[in-house]
């Protein structure tokens, strides 16, 4: 594992906007950052991300951290990885302790298939440029065939794998790669006969697949072979560093330009974002001829909401692909749709036109998707009433999809004037499929108020109330609360009536004693350790001293980092406002707060403790217990009864 002093040093060198902004477009909002939130569905930024305090937070789903813990959420890593990531980018040399035999195993086999991945680019590359096959095969394809210039060859990495069935396993074994590693990127393959290896790419071109931090994680291969027995395309198998769902072709190349023009254009193959790409159009990215994935359209959401398809004459092949649009409807991402003229296709079209003819096309001929899709329907539903009723069912499935109620009204409108069906139709038709298809209470809600008329006004009921009052007592908030006030106010003193006299008292002994009186520990382990870390810090700095809240944002256990930012980040108190001040209403002093809040959720929680102890020692009434142990038994509950009395009193009265 990595030492204290370098898990020190990353974080002091860590820009976590800079980081942030590696996957995430941001943009300043005063003294900060938003976005909208990486790890949730959402059209309005919740997520903001704090330059001076070095974390992250989303409002909108809670998610919080530091740069470290980021790293570690978006490129599915564990937390040394992470580090690594972020200190190789400021020059830190990483020291380690012993890591236990799984974490050095996992960590190794990772690193070790980069590696090898990362060798096998630069072979199938040099033996692109420098071997004769290589140029005579490869590059004549490349350059004749494609038009590529040797400055994208370059770009994208491409290159050519040897047509001798196992050169280039027996060239990466001589150099030192393992045979696991081998079979385990699925760069080679096993003949069952007698276990020896031979290329999965050979007598291929080879197209590099880079994740989003531009590692190489897989290869794409083309047979120039015109037999059709022979698959046109192989690609590497899933493995511990590639899923195809998770990826998406030329995304590192393109990652720039999309945060710059703020919308991505999708594509479907390789050849298609190489073309675009030396074009001069950069915002592109392709699903790498695989069936799009919700997972692919939320790692295209980090850097932009809209997105435009680009689709060739092919109408068989347009129909087949409109699934995947439904799909970025669901992910309320706004969808444009470009279609080429026939016989093109994006890397044909690319290659004939110019960057500027290029932009212009797409930019006079894309159309809302509803627009197209209705067109694209309508041609085979002329004149037939039943080919429309099912078009308008189609239509109603996608504009079902939109998360967002507004748009959804805007693209209803819409459809009900271009297929000329009543406006109330649709919409009870696309709330009807909404509850069906995705569980949605807000068209439940929609269907009640077609026959009910909703009572205006009134008070809130009183169960309800109580509800969340009961929702906000359990024993874990009341965990989460305790550990906010210490994070946030652990120094800090209040007045408390005691009789008749005022006990100055300091929130963190307030809150140590009366656990430590009753022995009482934290269910949460993970409020437990919080907790433990804040007492020693405060055994050594002594009552009143403010424990610095870097010491849990960069903690060594990432939980211990976001929950820590979650909870510092949050806003639990009312923002006085000169409204509030021109009205004289008295706005709560942090000391009033605390001189309220901490008795109350000190004393609440050992409720719910004693609550807890009780019910345990009540259950056991009901064993077969010898006579001593029984009495011990009723001994014990008989005190955690008075506890409950005494505690149930104090609470009434600060609650009065």
């Amino acid at each position: 594992m990595i030492d204290r002093e370098t898990v020190d040093r990353i974080y002091a060198a860590a820009n976590i906007v800079d980081i942030v902004g590696e996957y995430v477009t941001l943009r300043r909002k005063g003294v900060n950052y938003v976005a909208c939130c990486p790890f949730h569905n959402e059209k309005t930024p919740s997520f903001v991300v704090s330059p001076t305090k070095g974390v992250y937070k989303c409002f909108g789903c809670g998610k919080a951290g530091n740069a470290v813990t980021f790293v570690m959420d978006q490129e599915s890593i564990t937390y040394p990885e992470a580090l690594k990531i972020v200190a190789k980018r400021y020059g830190i040399e990483v020291k380690e302790r012993e890591m236990s035999e799984e974490e050095v195993r996992r960590n190794d086999d990772r690193e070790s298939m980069f590696a090898l991945n990362g060798w096998a680019a630069d072979y199938f590359a040099n033996y692109l440029h420098h071997e004769e096959e290589g140029m005579s095969v490869g590059m004549t394809y490349f350059r004749q065939k494609r038009g590529m210039t040797d400055a994208t060859i370059q770009k994208f990495g491409l290159g050519f794998c040897p047509s001798k069935g196992d050169r280039m396993s027996q060239d990466a074994l001589a150099t030192g790669y393992q045979q696991e590693f081998l079979l385990s990127t699925g760069l080679s393959l096993q003949r069952e006969n007698n276990g020896s290896l031979f290329d999965r790419f050979r007598d291929r071109v080879i197209f590099p697949i880079h994740n989003i931090s531009g590692r190489v994680v897989a290869f794409g291969g083309r047979t120039l072979r015109t037999d059709k027995s022979v698959a046109k395309y192989q690609n590497s198998p899933e493995s511990e560093i590639y899923s195809k769902k998770r990826e998406l072709y030329g995304l590192y190349f393109a990652k720039k330009a999309i945060q710059q023009q703020e919308f991505a254009i999708l594509v479907e193959g390789y050849t298609d974002v190489i073309s675009m790409h030396q074009a001069g159009v950069e915002n592109v990215v392709a699903s790498s001829g695989t069936s799009l994935t919700t997972d692919q359209i939320r790692l295209l959401g980090r850097f932009t909401r809209n997105i435009t398809v680009i689709y060739d004459g092919d109408s068989a092949g347009i129909r087949a692909s409109l699934r995947g649009i439904d799909m970025i409807l669901r992910e309320g991402m706004n969808v444009r749709v470009v279609l080429l003229p026939e016989p093109e296709d994006p890397d044909s079209f690319a290659r004939s036109h110019t960057a500027a003819e290029l932009q212009a096309y797409i930019r006079d001929n894309e159309q809302d998707f509803l627009t197209f899709k209705a067109n694209l329907l309508l041609q085979d539903a002329q004149g037939d009433p039943i080919k429309k009723a099912t078009l308008i069912s189609d239509m109603v499935q996608s504009i079902a999809q939109i998360p967002d109620p507004i748009q959804r009204s805007v693209y209803i409108k819409e459809c009900a004037r271009t297929m000329e069906i009543d406006e109330p139709v649709l919409i009870s038709e696309v709330a009807r499929k909404r509850m069906v298809t995705s569980g949605d209470h807000e068209t439940d809600e929609f269907i009640r108020r077609q026959g009910v008329q909703v009572q205006k006004g009134g008070e809130r009921p009183a169960t309800e109330y109580v509800a969340n009052v009961e929702a906000g007592s359990g024993i874990e908030a009341l965990e989460r609360e305790l550990v906010k006030y210490l994070l946030k106010y652990g120094h800090c003193s209040f007045d408390y009536k005691e009789g008749r006299n005022m006990v100055a008292c300091n929130v963190a002994q307030v809150i140590f004693d009366e656990l430590g009186a009753d022995h009482i520990e934290f269910r949460n382990p993970l409020y437990g350790k919080i907790m433990s870390a804040y007492r020693e810090q405060w055994l050594e700095k002594g009552v009143g001293v403010e424990i610095p809240a870097y010491l849990f944002i960069n903690h060594p256990d990432p939980d211990v980092c976001n929950r820590a930012v979650d909870i510092l980040t949050s806003d639990d108190n009312y923002v006085a406002s000169e409204l509030w001040r021109r009205k004289e209403v008295h706005i709560e002093s942090d000391a009033e707060m605390l001189a309220v809040g901490v008795p109350k959720a000190v004393t609440l929680y050992k409720s719910k403790v004693i609550e807890g102890w009780i019910k345990e020692l009540q259950a056991r009434l009901h064993d077969d217990l010898p006579d001593e142990e029984m009495a011990a038994l009723i001994q014990r509950l008989t005190a955690y009864n008075r506890a409950k009395v005494t505690i149930a009193n104090k609470l009434q009265r600060l609650i009065l």
